[in-house]
């Protein structure tokens, strides 16, 4: 599978803004899919997951402002984002994993298989 993820740009802070990952070559609903992000000199750090069955699961910083959701039809899930802050900017990154049962949480950037490409999202102040 491939996933190309986009969206990311300039934001002002306690604005809305909404990622986006296609994917192609395979169902996005047979991965389990993860956001993640990575500020500068930081680790890469989970953001929001949906399991197969759809179970969704939040980081406590983003809990409340995102919404992840997959669209079958487009092949495609999205990362809605409201009420950002400056400790939102990073880099965004989509990702799959073939792991797992239909209601595995993945939780670890080693835990999933295939990545996107990152989009950049910064917040001012």
């Amino acid at each position: 599978v491939q996933l190309q993820a986009s969206g990311g740009g300039l934001v002002q802070a306690g604005g809305p803004l909404r990622l986006s990952c296609a994917a192609s070559g395979r169902t996005l609903s047979s991965y389990a899919m993860g956001w993640f992000r990575q500020a500068p000199g930081k680790e890469r750090e989970f953001v929001a997951t949906i399991s197969r069955s759809g179970i969704l699961v939040y980081a406590d910083s983003v809990k409340g402002r995102f919404t992840i959701s997959r669209d079958s039809a487009k092949n495609t899930a999205y990362l809605q984002m409201n009420s950002l802050n400056a400790e939102d900017t990073a880099v965004y990154y989509c990702a799959v994993s073939n792991s797992g049962s239909r209601h595995s949480i993945f939780r670890r950037p080693r835990e999933y298989d295939y990545w996107g490409q990152g989009t950049l999202v910064t917040v001012s102040s």
